[in-house]
């Protein structure tokens, strides 16, 4: 057997017996967002650190833990703690959590993030629908043997984003009252901040904000046939743009800032999605 299949299928038997329900939306909670699984109906929880050879989350401030819970009536599945390449986990390793999801029965994915803006149209506090990304600076999540009763050998990746996803979002973030930019996602290795060269390659590349994660995860799941969203929240201008040093304690400030906002945003767009608004 494939060894990373048979590491996924290893963990889930372990957790099998132990899942409340069987989800229908897996829900990736970045910067500032952990909080969220706290405030849905929570039906259980389970650590990483008790399913059999699941990655740890090393990262101040995310708990590293599955919270299963109902948003409304829509049965989801929170990872409070995402995974990151630079953590030094193999690729494979670092969506295996989505992996995971989908086993559970997982049909769509969530993803947010933290990131920093490289369009100057931009300001730290505003929210960002990915439109696509640029994941060509990390490995892909797909190398190696394929996991075939995932998906293909040969993934076809023009609508990675669902088309029909982003739309059902503008259109709920135009009845919130929330403004919500559009834009490119660009994943870097981290862990340390981006130079201003690699900003400016960045933006003539087409990206609008940079980040450490999402875009592998992303791959991984519309690989696996899950339907994704995500949604970034500029913490903090990316480096160069505004001549400012970059610090993780101003990203933490301004997604904790604007974390009700951001829930507000990720609720209403869960229920959109899944036909409950």
């Amino acid at each position: 057997m494939n060894p990373i299949y048979e590491k996924l299928t290893r963990c889930y038997e372990s957790i099998r017996q132990k899942l409340p329900f069987e989800p229908k939306t897996a829900l990736v909670l970045g910067s500032g967002l952990g909080g969220y699984a706290d405030s849905i109906r929570v039906e259980g929880s389970l650590d990483y650190q008790d399913i059999e050879g699941f990655p740890r989350s090393t990262v101040e401030g995310h708990k590293g833990r599955f919270v299963f819970g109902f948003v409304e009536d829509v049965p989801v599945v929170c990872m409070q703690g995402r995974v990151h390449y630079y953590e030094g986990y193999a690729m494979s390793d670092v969506v295996l959590p989505i992996r995971l999801m989908r086993l559970m029965g997982a049909e769509t994915l969530f993803l947010t993030n933290a990131a920093g803006g490289i369009n100057t149209a931009y300001e730290p506090g505003d929210l960002m629908l990915i439109r696509d990304h640029i994941s060509s600076l990390v490995p892909s999540p797909l190398i190696g043997p394929n996991l075939d009763a995932m998906g293909p050998r040969f993934c076809d990746m023009t609508d990675t984003y669902d088309a029909r996803y982003r739309s059902i979002l503008k259109e709920t973030a135009r009845n919130v009252g929330i403004p919500l930019q559009e834009g490119v996602y660009i994943q870097f290795s981290g862990p340390q901040y981006e130079t201003p060269a690699e900003i400016r390659m960045a933006r003539t590349l087409g990206a609008d904000a940079a980040g450490m994660s999402t875009a592998c995860e992303a791959i991984a799941a519309h690989h696996a046939g899950m339907r994704v969203c995500g949604i970034s929240c500029i913490t903090n201008m990316a480096a160069g743009v505004t001549g400012k040093q970059l610090s993780h304690a101003e990203v933490q400030e301004t997604a904790d800032r604007v974390s009700l906002r951001f829930q507000k945003l990720v609720t209403a767009g869960i229920l959109a999605v899944s036909g409950k608004s």
